[in-house]
């Protein structure tokens, strides 16, 4: 029932296209990318009551939230509370104890949030507003996430 208005997963031909014109559409009209971490850095200016803040990405902000809740509320089973991280933790994986588990997602937290702020925005932001606006830092950003992923991902697979 509920399960067909809201899928796990939408297919990449109707994911894909609508994200691309619901970034071309925003840029236009608002002459703004949109990017989530864009809305953090303005909704938390809001908060602080910054000078010349675009007050109205806040929304943006907490609407992500509020999809991803009422998403999860809205599923046939509801809420099911989960860690999150349990290839961590599983036993077949990487077997690490909760501390350490909780110490490896802390310090990429950080390393990710340094990565963001050096870059001039997240990896999503750059790799779908940034290289729609035919930015050059962009699509450096962009190619380089991407060869890291995989280079890591090649890694990873052979231990």
């Amino acid at each position: 029932m509920i399960s067909a208005v809201l899928p796990d997963r939408l297919p990449w031909y109707l994911a894909g296209p609508a994200l691309g014109l619901l970034v071309v559409g925003f840029f236009m009209f608002t002459n703004q990318p949109l990017g989530a971490t864009g809305a953090y850095v303005e909704t938390a200016k809001t908060v602080r009551r910054v000078p010349g803040a675009v007050s109205w990405r806040a929304f943006y902000f907490v609407g992500i939230a509020l999809g991803g809740l009422a998403a999860v509320l809205l599923k046939e089973d509801g809420f099911v509370a989960r860690k999150g991280y349990d290839v961590l933790l599983d036993a077949n994986d990487m077997n690490l104890s909760l501390p350490v588990a909780s110490a490896v997602i802390f310090v990429g937290a950080i390393v990710m949030g340094y990565g963001a702020r050096m870059a001039g925005g997240c990896t999503s932001g750059h790799g779908i507003c940034g290289t729609a606006q035919r930015s050059p830092a962009s699509w450096a950003a962009t190619i380089s996430f991407m060869s890291a992923a995989v280079v890591t991902t090649f890694f990873v697979n052979q231990f």
